[in-house]
């Protein structure tokens, strides 16, 4: 009976097709693994954020990412007839060599507890959020960004050993907020190759780091993303949300603590999905 439920499990209940959730908890994706967890009860607080538009909700995740992360996600979607894995170095060297900043505008709601902020680069981070007497005053940067990435946890996955994130944590109630600017490609492919060693991937000049509570991305210029033709599409903005592809301008929450998670978490996401799913 139980060999029977582990084979009827879909591994796209782990929340996206990066199953970023079970990679951070477990360090691998591998579903029968997760499952056994859940049966065995083990529980892990996790934070969780939503996803909005203006105007209603759009999903549950983990993570984010706006800039080269989505085009490069959005080229591998019109791209599937090519096997995953060449598909995916076709998308990132395509994406690299047609590199472009989009310009938009971040507001962030900082996180009050200034200790609960990154360390990872302190030459850069000291003092980039100044403290103030409204705990709701929002900070606003605005700019030509090649990327902007927003996680709720660490975010392990197989291209980032140590996580996309690697200085936050699973259930702290925070926001990892990392805006790349715009900057020349070889600079850039040097950040993007540190995700895969042990070096520092926020030590440049071009990266930023924040710790946030809240985030709202407007693209400044509704120029889209660009076809296969390197047409841009008006009013598109491609958005790579746990590895899941979608459009539009966004609102990120965290949920603190919001998601019981069985471990590597399974039942659920599962249940979150599909209440979003009907939102």
């Amino acid at each position: 009976m139980l060999s029977q439920y582990l084979k009827n499990v879909n591994s796209r209940h782990l929340m996206g097709s990066t199953n970023v959730l079970a990679y951070t908890l477990h360090g691998v994706k591998h579903t029968v693994t997760a499952t056994l967890h859940v049966i065995m009860g083990h529980i892990q607080p996790v934070d969780i954020c939503t996803f909005s538009s203006p105007s209603k909700l759009l999903r549950f995740g983990f993570s984010a990412m706006f800039g080269f992360g989505a085009r490069t996600l959005a080229l591998a979607e019109k791209h599937r007839w090519i096997p995953p894995n060449q598909r995916k170095d076709f998308a990132v060297i395509r994406s690299l060599a047609s590199l472009k900043p989009e310009e938009c505008e971040l507001s962030f709601l900082p996180l009050n507890n200034p200790q609960q902020c990154f360390q990872e680069n302190d030459r850069m981070k000291k003092d980039r959020i100044k403290k103030s007497d409204s705990k709701d005053q929002w900070h606003k940067i605005e700019g030509h960004f090649l990327n902007v990435s927003i996680m709720a946890i660490p975010c392990l996955c197989a291209m980032a050993p140590r996580g996309l994130a690697p200085n936050t944590r699973l259930n702290n109630g925070s926001l990892a907020l990392i805006v790349v600017r715009n900057t020349s490609r070889a600079d850039f492919i040097k950040h993007l190759k540190r995700y895969a060693s042990v070096k520092n991937q926020f030590n440049f000049p071009f990266v930023e780091t924040y710790t946030a509570q809240e985030v709202k991305i407007q693209p400044i210029f509704k120029s889209g993303y660009e076809t296969e033709d390197h047409v841009p599409e008006e009013g598109n903005y491609p958005w790579n949300i746990d590895g899941d592809l979608m459009e539009g301008a966004l609102e990120v929450h965290v949920r603190t603590k919001h998601l019981r998670s069985h471990y590597p978490g399974m039942v659920d996401i599962i249940l979150l999905c599909r209440n979003s799913s009907a939102t």
